[in-house]
């Protein structure tokens, strides 16, 4: 082994190491692997970026845009609608007509495109035959991934085995050479999921389906379990605050579901709803929050006055702080730039327009000429000097803040809910700017607190906030838990509220955000009552990230269904809500598709220059925008192939190839070329539940015509067997994206997906085993 071929493989195990643990975008992975290649001198700079011309990676892209002109104008949707309302009540035929509608579509489209258009329909095709979406969403994301197998812009690794067999002087595959064998696996793939795989598959309450009893949102997220009524008792200083006043849910980790008032129930109540005496408010959330009501006496105001001078110390000190010109943080909220955590200085006041802010400013977008009072140590306030970002001055007047209006001295007391809480957990700065400044214990003052700081039972807290808002912090603890009043889940919906669904989409840039961040309820309108992830229900989510995958479930007016589905973040699993399609511009994206097979067919263009093509006319015609476009493009996809392309360059031009290929050969070479593309089959396939698939053809193609070349065995079989296994992406939910959309909605855990996969990887290999020879012979 030379030092080239080693450092090779150094890259190559770092690059898997980092696409398995996901500790870096896969597409970060591969520009980082394209850069570590040109810095090595393993090849040389311009074959290192020459993946972004490379015509695989352009009909990538192309046939994104070409896939999402068929969604956009509803033929895919109008297509697969109408099949599957053929389906009947029957599982096995549900699940049949279901496969079928998606491999077909899956031939000429995006898979997981595919899957996020079908997943809707089918979601309501579960509850109008009321049968649980476990078992119904699998099979659609399998067969998502087993249509790819039929055609050359089924799916990227079709089309990287292509482009790489015309790299090595070969006789590229055309767009239906895959059909003959794909068909085969297609039908023996959806034969397996009707007569077995259904069995195998998970469902949410086996006793209620033989029932006949609806498995519905209340079996999966627990609702009913979950819902209580707290009294508003009178004298309640919360009377008269509207509930934004109040923020019951984001206080208590309670969402309000509505509010019964003279016998009337008014569900998902606007945020200025007022609170009245004698109103009973229904909540949903975890049974360990109502541990904090009922509480007669949660902090106890301190007849004094507080200085500012009491603030300070040798080491703690004021100093005013202003956002430079070009600083990347204005325009931002203090909550998104959080300068306690990154400096550990705390502001307090902000001087705007010839006034003070000093309530509420987590929210206040920070502009240039605002002037920010920041109480942290000598060492925070250096580091915020030392930053570029900002300018930091000593305070000239710290009289015009008027601090002492809003300083506070507080005792907890023995009883106070808050005794043993950290003060991040107490949520009193977060929720109400109510800023603990210092803790006074036994005597010992300590400034700035840290947000682990425990407390204790007759701590004095130095805090900065209004009294009013003290006071309605009081008021929520002192709501009592009415015992008597039941509440069903069917009262939770009416002709103008619903319990929805929504999941992130493949493209959603609400990924790794938390529901705050994204202003949800402001924006939609819905509250979000609990977030299944692989198979697991969270509710407590003021802090909880986001990710692709998630199924969030909502409660509120049903005519904002429409302005969900509307967004591209968020895919509404209902067909009622998706954003209408331009029908009209239906057959003509037909005929644009039918026109890019067509010309590729007859050999009138390349399929890089047709698809090319095709995405033109597309957005020239009108049958989606050039914004809609770029956002069809999986442009994780398109980066992760480009970088790694040069990787499969350097393992041929280092030799690196030859040597796997003589330990393979060595391996398995002696029994027989069956045995060989058994080997490479399995090879490939385990490596795509890891991997993503296009990185994974992108790796195994060179190995495969190298190692028919030095067995005599022909290159088109063995390509052929590299293009049906990099797809085989079932024993896992991370393998591919498709089995992620619908693993939420499914409720599905990662040993489902290898309960049904492993099966079902078996079968086409078998069937692949079987039927390729047949097809295209491995004698050259």
């Amino acid at each position: 082994m030379t030092f080239e071929i080693g450092l090779v493989f150094g890259i190559l195990v770092v690059a898997v190491f980092l696409f398995v643990t996901e500790l870096v975008q896969v597409d970060l992975v591969a520009l980082m692997v394209m850069v570590s290649l040109a810095l090595t001198g393993l090849i040389s700079p311009t074959d290192a970026v020459s993946g972004f011309s490379n015509p695989a990676v352009i009909t990538v892209w192309a046939v994104f845009i070409l896939s999402g002109g068929l969604a956009r104008t509803g033929v895919a949707g109008i297509l697969g609608r109408q099949v599957l309302r053929l389906a009947g009540n029957s599982e096995a035929r549900l699940i049949l007509v279901i496969m079928l509608t998606a491999a077909f579509l899956s031939a000429f489209m995006n898979n997981v495109g595919v899957a996020a258009l079908l997943l809707p329909v089918v979601m309501d095709i579960s509850r109008q035959t009321r049968r649980p979406p476990s078992k119904l969403l699998i099979p659609l994301a399998f067969s998502s991934l087993l249509g790819g197998l039929m055609t050359l812009i089924g799916t990227p690794p079709n089309i990287l085995v292509s482009a790489a067999m015309e790299e090595n002087g070969l006789k590229p595959f055309e767009m239906f050479d895959f059909t003959p064998v794909g068909v085969v696996v297609v039908v023996a793939g959806i034969a397996y999921m009707v007569l077995v795989g259904r069995r195998i598959l998970p469902s949410r309450n086996p006793a209620r389906e033989m029932a006949g009893e609806e498995v519905d949102l209340d079996q999966v997220y627990s609702l009913r379990e979950r819902l209580f009524v707290l009294d508003l008792p009178e004298g309640s200083p919360l009377a008269g605050k509207s509930l934004a006043e109040c923020r019951v849910g984001s206080a208590l980790g309670l969402n309000v579901m509505g509010i019964r008032r003279g016998g009337r129930l008014d569900l998902a109540p606007d945020p200025a709803t007022r609170f009245e005496p004698g109103d009973q408010i229904v909540v949903q959330g975890q049974q360990d929050a109502l541990g904090e009501v009922g509480v007669p006496k949660y902090l106890s105001l301190e007849p004094i006055r507080v200085s500012p001078q009491e603030l300070l110390s040798t080491d703690v000190e004021f100093a005013e702080v202003v956002l430079r010109r070009r600083s990347r943080f204005l325009g931002r909220t203090l909550r998104d730039i959080d300068l306690r955590h990154r400096f550990n200085v705390l502001i307090v006041a902000l001087w705007r327009d010839g006034e003070p802010l000093r309530t509420h400013l987590a929210t206040a977008e920070l502009a240039p000429d605002d002037v920010l009072l920041a109480h942290g140590t000598k060492e925070g306030l250096q580091k915020l000097r030392d930053s570029a970002h900002f300018r930091v001055s000593e305070v000239a007047n710290l009289g015009k803040y008027e601090l002492e209006d809003r300083l506070m001295s507080l005792t907890v007391p023995s009883a106070s809910p808050l005794v043993g809480k950290t003060l991040a957990e107490s949520r009193l700065g977060d929720v109400f700017s109510l800023g603990v400044m210092a803790i006074i214990r036994d005597g010992d003052k300590q400034l700035i607190p840290p947000p682990n700081q425990r407390l204790q039972a007759g701590d004095t807290l130095l805090v900065k906030g209004r009294q009013e808002d003290l006071r309605t912090v009081e008021g929520l603890h002192e709501l009592l838990v009415h015992t008597e009043t039941a509440i069903e889940l069917s009262d939770l919906e009416s002709e103008q509220i619903c319990l929805a669904e929504t999941v992130l989409a493949p493209r959603s840039a609400a990924a790794g955000k938390t529901l705050p961040q994204l202003h949800f309820r402001e924006k939609y309108g819905f509250n979000v009552m609990a977030v299944m992830r692989e198979g697991a229900t969270f509710r407590n989510l003021r802090y909880f990230q986001l990710k692709f995958g998630d199924a969030l479930l909502l409660h509120g007016p049903r005519e904002k269904l429409k302005l969900l589905g509307s967004e591209p973040d968020f895919l509404v699993l209902t067909e009622e809500a998706q954003e209408p399609p331009l029908s009209h511009k239906a057959p003509l994206a037909a005929l644009l598709m039918a026109g890019v097979v067509g010309s590729v067919i007859l050999g009138w263009a390349p399929i890089y220059i047709a698809a090319v093509a095709g995405a033109a006319l597309m957005v020239l015609s009108g049958c989606l925008s050039m914004n809609e476009a770029y956002r069809y493009i999986e442009w994780r996809a398109v980066f992760l192939i480009a970088g790694m392309l040069p990787l499969g360059l350097a393992i041929q031009q280092t030799g690196a190839a030859d040597l796997v290929t003589e330990v393979m050969v060595g391996w398995i070479g002696g029994f027989g070329p069956l045995a060989v593309v058994g080997g490479l089959y399995l090879l490939t396939a385990l490596a795509a539940q890891v991997m993503p698939t296009a990185a994974v053809a992108i790796l195994i193609a060179p190995l495969a015509i190298h190692t028919a070349a030095d067995l005599g065995i022909s290159p088109y079989a063995l390509m052929m067997t590299v293009s049906l296994s990099a797809s085989a992406s079932f024993m896992s939910p991370v393998a591919h994206p498709a089995n992620v959309l619908i693993m939420g909605p499914g409720g599905y855990r990662f040993v489902d997906y290898i309960k049904v996969g492993l099966p079902l990887t078996l079968i086409c290999l078998a069937v692949t085993l079987l039927v390729l020879p047949l097809v295209w012979p491995l004698s050259p």
